[in-house]
Parts: structure tokens; C-alpha cells; sequence
């Protein structure tokens, strides 16, 4: 399971993904009951009463809200396993760099409180290696780079192991509020989190584009208090977006200074994988080769990287025992 920050997978032996579905889950505070998970509780993002509560219970790669994350969980096993009840699977869990023991007892425990009999965990650069079929367990330097929901990682990864990684808790979520003051500081208007993650996939870029792309983006006029639209371009969301790009180029070039002189060889001719939702933005690999030299590869379904890796951890067994934390 890839139980990220805005997005939660679920990879099944034998079937591949089964469940991608947002992180999120709307509470009715009358009776503090569940009554919706993940895509269509995201449509009440912004449209809710105030009856209402859309929470979303992971941050920063870690678990914020326990209880409402047990019930996230509880959900998408019982949707993965197709409605039996009795059946208790085996998860393996990803989690981002740097977790305290306190925050990775808190994820076991909402696994097994969700309905895993069993629990254990892998960290998101490893999951990253074996997703995309890297040679991670040679003594040969792989460096990934992991753009989550509310974490970016970078890491070099030789013989089953993380010889050297950067963290920084600055990634997708980032950039969409990134936009969103970007409208409010810009044009005086206020827009919604849905509108501007929409925004971001639509014309969001990190290099200029050959030809330019604009779209109409809705949103209320600070001032007046009444509905208005701009038309923004791809060049109003570079400009939003520059400080948290420049933070994660940041991460790339201190994981390259910190690493050895052999694995830095190693990764000067084999490149940087990126995986992750912010991975997709139009441009990044370009930007990356421009500002540290390296060649960067996306993954062929960056989406799903994290989850492809941790279900393949889970179908080879004490094959890649090696990676799974203790």
C-alpha cells in the first residue's frame, strides 16, 4: 500500500493496482459518521456544508489524523479484498524517509486496526528501485527522486540500501498552494484546492513551453466578494511554483554533493529516476539536466511507481527482505 498524502494505492499480488483513490474522507460532525472515501469525497473539497468535515488525514507522508486514517484504511482494504470481510491480508506499508519510531508504530497500527493481520514497512526510495526495475541491489549507485503529495526524496540507493538521501517536506500539496497565493497575491482572487491542482496538471510547467497554454480559472474576488475567472497561462504557474521547484532542485544538488566519488560516478551515467505525481510536470527533466548536469528519466507510470515496488517487495518475499525496514 502507497498510503501517500494525496493519493492512496493498493497493489494486489497476482492483479497489479486495484485501488488508487484520494487520500481523503468526509465526516458527518452531527453524528460523527463516515460518509464518504477518497475520489468522491474529494469532489466535497470546498462544496461541503458546514455539517460537514472533508479531512484529509495524512501530512507530509505521515498520518495527522489516527482515527480517521484507521477508517481510510479499513475502507480500501475491504474495497481492494471485493467486499470479504474475513479476509486479513498481509500489507506492507510505504513510508517516507526520516519516520520517527513513534510515526512508524502509528501506521502498523492503523494497518492492522484497518483489518492487515500483518504490517510491515518499506521506504518510499527503495519501493521507487524495485518499481521501476532498477539495478538497486549491485554495487552500483542508482539516484531517484520521489515527488509525493507532501514529500520529495532523494536518494542514492547501492546493494539493497540508501547510501546517502534528502528529504524535504516540499512537493505536490506545496505547489498547489504555491498557486493558490499566487491568485490571491496577483489578482485578488481566491480559488478553491481543487481548481488549483487543476491549474498545475493543466498548464503547469517548469521550463517555457513551445507553444504557450492558458485556460480559464474560476474563482471570488477578494474584494468584492463576487465570482470571477482569469485567464492564466502556463507562465503565471512557473512563476507560482518557482520557490518549491528551486527547493527540491536544492535537494538534488545537496544529495550529489554527499555522495561518494564512485556512486557519483555511477549516477553521472545512469541518470536520475523521478517518480511521484509532481514527477509529471511538463519539464522537469529538462530543468534538472539544466541546473545539476544529470540526465533524468521519468518512469513510465510515475503514479504508481511506489505501489508497483511494494507489491513486487510482497510477491518476491525474502527476496527483497533486505528492504523492508525493521
Amino acid at each position: 500500500m502507497d498510503l501517500g498524502t494525496a493519493n492512496s494505492l493498493i497493489y494486489c499480488p497476482g492483479e497489479g493496482i486495484v485501488l488508487n483513490e484520494p487520500s481523503v474522507v468526509a465526516v458527518d460532525v452531527t453524528c460523527e459518521k463516515i460518509i464518504a472515501v477518497g475520489t468522491e469525497a474529494k469532489r466535497y473539497l470546498g462544496r461541503a456544508p458546514e455539517r460537514i468535515r472533508v479531512i484529509r488525514p495524512m501530512r507530509d507522508g505521515v498520518i495527522a489524523d489516527f482515527e480517521t486514517t484507521t477508517l481510510m484504511i479499513s475502507s480500501f482494504i475491504e474495497r481492494a479484498c471485493r467486499g470479504l470481510r474475513l479476509i486479513r491480508p498481509r500489507l506492507i506499508v510505504c513510508v517516507p524517509l526520516g519516520v520517527t519510531p513513534v510515526e512508524k508504530r502509528a501506521v502498523i497500527e492503523a494497518g492492522q486496526r484497518g483489518g492487515a493481520r500483518d504490517v510491515r514497512l518499506i521506504e518510499e526510495p527503495l519501493a521507487v528501485a524495485v518499481g521501476a526495475d532498477l539495478p538497486f541491489d549491485r554495487p552500483l549507485g542508482n539516484m531517484v527522486l520521489d515527488i509525493g503529495g507532501g514529500t520529495s526524496e532523494v536518494a542514492v540507493i547501492s546493494l539493497s540500501a540508501i547510501a546517502h538521501a534528502e528529504s524535504i517536506r516540499v512537493a505536490g500539496d506545496e505547489m498547489t498552494e504555491a498557486i493558490q497565493r499566487y491568485f490571491q497575491n496577483e489578482f485578488q482572487m481566491q480559488i478553491g484546492e481543487n481548481m488549483a491542482e487543476q491549474v498545475k496538471m493543466t498548464i503547469g510547467s517548469a521550463v517555457p513551453l513551445p507553444e504557450p497554454l492558458s485556460m480559464e480559472v474560476l474563482g471570488k474576488n477578494l474584494v468584492e466578494g463576487a465570482p470571477r475567472s482569469v485567464l492564466a497561462t502556463d507562465a503565471h504557474v512557473r512563476e507560482a511554483i518557482r520557490e518549491p521547484l528551486n527547493a527540491i532542485l536544492q535537494a538534488v544538488r545537496n544529495a550529489l554533493e554527499n555522495t561518494p566519488p564512485e556512486l557519483a560516478a555511477d549516477i553521472s551515467d545512469q541518470g536520475l529516476l523521478m517518480a511521484g505525481g509532481g514527477a509529471l510536470l511538463r519539464g522537469l527533466d529538462q530543468l534538472i539536466h539544466r541546473e545539476t548536469g544529470l540526465k533524468a528519466i521519468l518512469d513510465s507510470d510515475p503514479l504508481t511507481t511506489v505501489a508497483r515496488g511494494t507489491g513486487r517487495v510482497l510477491e518476491r518475499g525474502k527476496a527483497y527482505e533486505a528492504t523492508l525496514l525493521d
